[in-house]
């Protein structure tokens, strides 16, 4: 069953520290007011024009493989290969922040408004990343109601681009999921318009399943291995 899932825009608002931290600031902290003013700014920008929602679809193993084959250019051996397989629940899901903090970023840049364009660039970012967790935490909760999910299981969310799962993944993705019901749409290079949107899969299983080694072939070309975060995180979950 595919869901829309309504997303508070209250979810989806970084800290201030966290914008900073994200603009290459060590410990999210500054004494230039000038780049307090404009990350303050930016977060008064995206909480006006932020439209966050998300949708999230059952698929099953057998369904999965198609989707994830999908133009058959991912790497030759990749952690989700062979997570799935092994796991108990998959759901394609897709979130966004709306069209109109993109289009406001884009405006900022043509107008050489450089520091806030960015600065607003990042905040955004990091409420797409939150609009992700958000999503996670609502399958995760749908699971539990239905007796699937229990403290000895985990989840982690995989996405076309990432982890050797090649972006024109996302063609299938689209095909399968339809999320231009919630107005993300796919273009010919496989970027999704509006910019600021996630798309990918939602695996649930045994802890154990996610415990993996960041040895792969791709790895080395990684420059955040941000996997070793979000692998810790399932042992709390």
């Amino acid at each position: 069953m595919r869901t829309t899932v309504d997303i508070p825009v209250g979810a989806v608002m970084p800290s201030i520290d966290t914008v900073l931290k994200g603009q290459g600031i060590p410990g999210g902290a500054t004494d230039d007011e000038r780049v307090m003013a404009l990350a303050r700014k930016s977060l008064l920008i995206y909480k006006r024009l932020c439209q966050p929602t998300g949708l999230v679809r059952d698929i099953s193993k057998t369904d999965f493989d198609s989707v994830y084959h999908g133009e058959g250019r991912n790497e030759a051996h990749t952690p989700l290969m062979d997570i799935y397989p092994i796991a108990d629940s998959l759901a394609l899901f897709a979130i966004t922040v709306g069209g109109d903090v993109s289009d406001d970023i884009a405006r900022l840049f043509e107008a050489n408004d450089f520091a806030l364009g960015a600065m607003l660039d990042t905040t955004a970012s990091e409420g797409a990343e939150m609009a992700t967790r958000f999503i996670e935490n609502h399958y995760r909760q749908c699971l539990k109601n239905q007796d699937r999910f229990d403290s000895s299981s985990g989840m982690l969310s995989f996405c076309p681009g990432y982890c050797g799962w090649h972006v024109s993944g996302q063609k299938r993705l689209f095909e399968v999921l339809r999320p231009g019901h919630i107005g993300i749409e796919l273009n010919a290079s496989f970027l999704m318009q509006p910019l600021k949107s996630v798309s990918g899969v939602l695996v649930a299983g045994p802890k154990r399943i996610f415990d993996f080694d960041d040895d792969y072939a791709f790895c080395n070309a990684c420059g955040t291995h941000t996997c070793r975060e979000r692998i810790k995180a399932v042992w709390v979950q």
